[in-house]
């Protein structure tokens, strides 16, 4: 009985052992894979391409008061946080839109860079705003962060944060 037992728990503990040696091969191939998966790639050249078009895009619609471009190009769960912190939904920054209440006159972007993560695109850029909002200038110049995310074949804007920069003379002040 006792060599029965033996030869048993012996039986037992190579599977335990081919089960843990299964699932470690498993996590060891798995791993970096996920681990790439998250780390920013180029994407394809045409992923960048399309990316920073949808931008100028953008851009000329902000110029243009045009709510159909940006309608299209805002996704339904679409969150913004302006440069003075107020938090809009896509109703809410179209609504101002289309309330004529914003008013972009000149939008000069620089210092773009466009990073792909999968079905993730991280917009980092610079810009020279000129425009009110409501009877308050806005004019100044921006850093910003836009985070568009690819539904169903199309890249839809999904986060937007903007912080002005101030001069190292204006900083002085506060």
């Amino acid at each position: 009985m006792r060599t029965f037992f033996r030869v048993r728990t012996s039986l037992s503990a190579m599977k335990d052992v081919g089960g843990l040696f299964f699932l470690l091969a498993a996590w060891l191939w798995l791993a970096p894979q996920s681990a790439m998966a998250s780390l920013p790639h180029h994407g394809g050249r045409e992923a960048h391409k399309e990316i920073e078009a949808l931008e100028m895009q953008w851009r000329q619609a902000q110029l243009n008061n045009d709510v159909s471009v940006m309608d299209r190009l805002l996704a339904e769960d679409y969150i913004g946080i302006s440069a003075n912190g107020t938090i809009e939904t896509k109703a809410e920054a179209l609504a101002l839109r289309r309330a004529g209440t914003l008013h972009i006159t000149s939008l000069d972007l620089n210092d773009m860079k466009v990073r792909i993560y999968g079905d993730t695109a991280v917009v980092t850029s610079r810009a020279d705003l000129t425009g009110t909002n409501g009877s308050r200038d806005i004019s100044g110049k921006y850093r910003y962060t836009r985070v568009y995310n690819r539904r169903l074949g199309q890249w839809k804007i999904v986060s937007f944060e903007a912080s002005r920069m101030h001069d190292a003379g204006e900083r002085e002040k506060h």
